[in-house]
């Protein structure tokens, strides 16, 4: 039986006092407790990143990260990436790309997007391409999804 703990956690900008098993993921708090269902349940071993969320506006698979590690920081899913209904950059080039396929690894996608264009508002294909090393398309691949991170770079940039 999995021994219980109280834990504040700060998620999308609000705050959620939860009574939680100690080896509880973050990803099942999200998902099952907290009904946070756009982030994926992918591989279960962190390789495929479709259960990505930041943490502090870093990329983290949520499926191997304990949901008691979490407290104190801010986690934000990809419910948390839009305001006010308003897509983001990253979001809107997905869309106008095509970089939308089944969608299962979309969530991931743009996670590893957005901080990505917030650590590194210019980068190359080749670093966008290792940004997403751990992010794994099943579909049709990733040209879409890179020329996606390409448009919202030039966008942020005030360059599209």
């Amino acid at each position: 039986m999995d021994e219980r703990v109280e834990v504040t956690l700060h998620i999308n900008g609000e705050e959620y006092q939860l009574e939680i098993g100690k080896r509880w993921t973050l990803l099942y708090v999200l998902r099952d407790v907290l009904n946070l269902t756009g982030t994926k349940y992918g591989c279960g071993t962190g390789d495929c990143g479709a259960c990505k969320v930041l943490i502090d506006g870093e990329p983290v698979n949520s499926c191997t990260y304990l949901a008691t590690r979490a407290q104190g920081k801010e986690v934000i899913t990809i419910e948390g990436l839009s305001k006010d209904g308003r897509l983001t950059p990253v979001q809107q080039a997905f869309v106008e790309t095509g970089a939308i396929q089944c969608g299962f690894c979309t969530p991931g996608m743009v996670i590893t997007a957005t901080a990505l264009l917030r650590r590194n508002p210019n980068p190359t294909r080749e670093e966008i391409i290792a940004a997403l090393d751990n992010n794994l398309c099943r579909c049709t691949g990733y040209v879409k999804i890179i020329e996606a991170i390409e448009l919202a770079a030039r966008r942020m940039r005030g360059e599209a």
